[in-house]
């Protein structure tokens, strides 16, 4: 069946990211172009980019952002090599029906600790004992993340002396660790794209809690030791020249062979248990944002007289 061209792209069906710093970013006719001295302007298809991020001495024009917005493509602003979180762009989807699922749950203590222990267990690969408390959980997932350091340093003939990194004296860190650092916030970067692709909020976390990127740190955890550390080692292996920018095109690669970006979204939706949609969420907000939403209604159509009193009637009525 031939595709409708004015279709929104779907996540799965984007690119991983671009990354420019120093440049120009302005729409020419369908599409947008970066311009630098050193490398003239280069076109770039907006329909096949899912996450653009601006890096310092970036200008983009309104026109650009506005044809990027239409896309469904993610706008990040961010610090030099990806190492700082500014500013984002909205996504792609205008439904809020993910969102109001994850509110449910993390607001909840027991279903947020039901949400947690899936998220452990997806990273472990394996159900977790029952009887084991939270601690031990973290403490598990501890060891195997060190372990997971230990057994790729002696994989890649790397020297590993620990996970540590100062972004004030970033130039003053080992090279495995800046690499390290440039390639997690570049998998934290696409994490954030696919969370707002979906209608996720990045601040309303599980395992972190209290950033506004906090499920943006859930997410992109259960990726680390199957991408970004094997793929830092690896290329601080090969040479600790340039760490920063190779890691990131090392990762867009391993990106694309473990076809992330097809995997992100279900994997959310599995871990927080969301099923089909109820009727009145069918409505195609992504195709019509002007669409008007269904008025809220509780269960059963019933309001008690403590609803009506705002969750107190102890006020007006005992005076």
């Amino acid at each position: 069946m031939p595709r409708n061209l004015h279709d929104l792209p779907r996540l799965r069906d984007s690119v991983s990211y671009l990354y420019v710093e120093h440049a120009v970013v302005q729409r020419r006719q369908h599409a947008i172009e970066y311009i630098r001295e050193d490398e003239g302007r280069v076109l770039i298809p907006v329909a096949a980019l899912n996450v653009l991020l601006l890096g310092p001495g970036t200008r983009i024009t309104h026109a650009a952002v506005r044809i990027l917005a239409e896309h469904g493509c993610s706008v990040l602003w961010v610090g030099e090599d990806v190492t700082r979180f500014y500013a984002q762009g909205v996504g792609e989807t205008r439904h809020a029906y993910r969102l109001l699922k994850q509110a449910e749950l993390a607001s909840d203590p027991q279903k947020r600790l039901w949400v947690v222990r899936r998220m452990y267990e997806a990273r472990f690969g394996e159900p977790l004992d029952p009887d084991w408390t939270l601690e031990q959980i973290r403490g598990r997932e501890g060891n195997r993340v060190r372990s997971a350091y230990r057994a790729a340093a002696k994989q890649y003939g790397v020297q590993w002396q620990g996970r540590h990194y100062d972004f004030g004296s970033w130039k003053r860190t080992d090279p495995i660790n800046r690499a390290l650092s440039a390639a997690n916030a570049l998998l934290n970067g696409l994490c954030h794209a696919a969370i707002l692709a979906g209608g996720y909020s990045p601040a309303l976390g599980f395992i972190h809690t209290g950033k506004q990127l906090s499920f943006v740190y859930d997410i992109a955890d259960l990726y680390k030791t199957e991408i970004t550390i094997p793929a830092a080692f690896e290329v601080v292996a090969e040479s600790t020249e340039k760490v920063e920018s190779r890691v990131r095109q090392r990762c867009r690669e391993r990106f694309k062979e473990v076809k992330l970006l097809q995997r992100i979204l279900p994997d959310i939706d599995r871990l927080l248990g969301l099923k089909t949609a109820p009727p009145h969420f069918e409505l195609d907000y992504d195709a019509n944002a002007a669409l008007p939403a269904p008025w809220w209604e509780p269960e059963g159509g019933a309001i008690s007289e403590e609803s009506k009193n705002g969750g107190d009637d102890s006020g007006e009525r005992s005076a």
